[in-house]
């Protein structure tokens, strides 16, 4: 017999959205309590869907939950960076690899980089960032290499906002942004992997000088 996953119910869903929002744009600052009594109050709802929201947001990485401290913001630091980057360098430019040879057109890819460019704050080009790269590899063909990919995004937005708070780099990341979906567009498949590996382990390093990544 075969069981249908069971929807998140819509409080907890919204409630889900609204705090990954505030952790993936500096809102809520690594290592801050999440208090369910105070989140209730500020969405208006219980303390069952605000519970229901931080164990999965637990599940993705961004949440750590302790029987004595309760929940709280992950903190991002060289290993959680090194960790996170590795899996991306390891599957993300093979994901592009294939989108390439796929003749994907990108177009999502390209309103993204538009988007971080025109963007009103680090918030929105964050939001923008994570659209673009997932825009390169959603394409590739092989749905659990983009689910494996997924599970990795919400944590590696987590590491850029970090970075970006102590080390705005955005703009020498928006230009390689564009070189490397010049290059895929022209469907030169392994120039573009290889400059999107380059991309990720560059911006790790500079963030975080004491990782290392090859």
């Amino acid at each position: 017999m075969n069981f249908a996953p069971h929807p998140i119910p819509s409080r907890t869903q919204y409630v889900l959205e609204a705090v990954k929002h505030r952790i993936l744009t500096g809102q809520l600052a690594p290592g801050q309590p999440l208090v369910e009594t105070e989140l209730a109050a500020q969405f208006a709802v219980s303390k069952t869907p605000v519970r229901e929201a931080l164990k999965t947001l637990a599940g993705t990485g961004l949440v750590v939950m302790s029987q004595y401290k309760g929940a709280t913001v992950r903190t991002v630091d060289a290993a959680m960076a090194q960790e996170v980057y590795d899996v991306r360098l390891l599957l993300e430019p093979e994901a592009l690899r294939r989108t390439v040879r796929s003749g994907a057109l990108l177009e999502e890819a390209r309103d993204a980089l538009e988007r971080a460019d025109t963007a009103a704050d680090a918030a929105e080009r964050s939001l923008a960032n994570r659209e673009f790269h997932r825009a390169l590899y959603v394409p590739c063909g092989n749905p659990l290499l983009s689910r494996m990919l997924d599970d990795v995004r919400d944590q590696a937005a987590l590491v850029s906002a970090v970075a970006w708070a102590t080390l705005p780099s955005w703009e020498r990341e928006a230009a390689e942004h564009r070189e490397i979906l010049r290059l895929a567009l022209a469907g030169e498949a392994d120039a573009a992997a290889s400059g999107l590996h380059d991309h990720i382990a560059s911006f790790v390093r500079r963030a975080f000088p004491e990782g290392e990544l090859s």
